[in-house]
């Protein structure tokens, strides 16, 4: 790689920092909505369309935090070398997945003793650049073609199961099968959501788009390019998913109205993301990038602030919007202790039946938690600027 010289791209920033603003609101209805306690908002025979909605729209953060992970890798290298590279996405991927399992499991849980480690979106985010960093060596064209091949075709292994509670299906569960009972070890229960095949052709995929968004690339060829991408995903999207063919391991089918039909044309599988997943999700996000080239106004100037700083945004929201939930079950009846004491995820816990609140609330509370981070974001922003030429370790942030 030629080292050159790297300008910040708002509409990155932009993508990236509304992704955690929906991030967000996926999280509180975690912790407050009370349908969450009793069904899974996107099960069709108890949902409605705004529950359905809340939840579907946060599909959209993982494969595109890990894309846009992927793009601000390549141009760190264009600015740094690939050996430069290579050593930073290795350490800061092994530091990520230090995080998800000490920080992040306890800012999860509140609970000291490690009963549970709930490995998410980060430890993904962690291991998927501890591999980019190994992969970056090879040529471009061979890395598209895995990045493709990882997403494409990680579905024909769906059928693969290894059954147990031991290292093997551990191992598959981290690379393919997630395991949301989790597996025992000790007296702790690890619980796998994120298995990383797809996800580590997701981030080399964003990692060979890189490119696009230097100053060789004008800006009209960066636009067509990205909108023939967007437009190429979200048509296969659609031609696969009403053909029932390939790529998601559920086939969508006609339910009690108009509304519900589209709902099961769209709920794809997450864990792990089908290849409809992806394609349903990076589309509009390609598309977004094309046309997102333009100055930014007061909101999304705004929206750019989260998208900064996401890591820090991240390590704050957690325990914020957790230590509001222990307030909350407090004034409503119930012991501090219910929104700590569980071994899997929070909504799993039976002892919170009964306790939590409306949508609307939801969506309340959620205002609140980012009106409290905002400033918190935007001071730490203009630090990070300010000081990151000489300290190192905010890039880790």
């Amino acid at each position: 790689m030629t080292a050159l010289k790297i300008k910040r791209i708002e509409s990155i920033d932009l993508l990236r920092g509304i992704i955690m603003i929906i991030m967000a609101l996926d999280h509180v209805r975690d912790y407050f909505h009370a349908y969450s306690y009793y069904y899974d908002p996107m099960d069709l025979q108890h949902t409605s369309g705004p529950i359905f909605f809340t939840r579907w729209i946060s599909h959209y953060c993982a494969p595109n935090f890990m894309l846009l992970a992927g793009i601000s890798a390549c141009l760190y290298g264009l600015k740094n070398g690939r050996k430069a590279l290579s050593t930073f996405l290795f350490t800061r991927g092994l530091w990520l997945v230090i995080v998800e399992l000490f920080i992040i499991t306890l800012a999860w849980t509140f609970n000291p003793h490690y009963q549970v480690f709930i490995l998410q979106v980060i430890w993904a985010f962690g291991l998927s650049m501890m591999a980019l960093g190994l992969l970056v060596y090879l040529p471009r064209p061979v890395l598209l073609l895995l990045s493709l091949a990882l997403m494409f075709g990680h579905n024909m292994l769906d059928g693969i199961h290894v059954a147990g509670d031991n290292i093997p299906a551990f191992l598959w569960s981290v690379l393919h099968e997630p395991n949301f009972s989790g597996f025992r070890f000790g007296n702790s229960n690890v619980v796998i959501g994120y298995p990383v095949i797809p996800y580590i052709g997701i981030i080399s995929f964003g990692f060979c788009l890189g490119n696009l968004f230097t100053s060789e690339i004008a800006a009209n060829d960066r636009k067509r390019t990205l909108r023939n991408l967007g437009l190429g995903a979200i048509l296969l999207f659609i031609v696969l998913r009403w053909t029932n063919t390939y790529g998601n391991p559920s086939p969508w089918v006609e339910q009690k109205n108009f509304l519900f039909t589209v709902f099961s044309f769209v709920n794809t599988t997450k864990y792990p993301p089908s290849l409809l997943f992806i394609l349903m999700t990076i589309g509009p996000a390609l598309l977004f990038l094309a046309y997102a080239e333009r100055p930014l106004n007061k909101i999304s100037s705004a929206a750019a602030v989260f998208g900064r700083v996401p890591m820090f945004f991240y390590l704050l929201h957690i325990p914020l919007i957790h230590g509001m939930g222990v307030l909350a079950a407090m004034m409503t009846g119930h012991p501090a202790s219910d929104m700590v004491n569980f071994t899997n995820w929070v909504t799993a816990n039976p002892q919170l039946k009964g306790y939590g609140f409306t949508l609307p609330i939801v969506y309340l509370i959620w205002i609140v938690v980012l009106v409290m981070l905002y400033p918190l974001c935007l001071r730490f922003s203009e630090y990070k600027r300010a000081h990151q030429a000489n300290k190192k370790w905010l890039s880790y942030f």
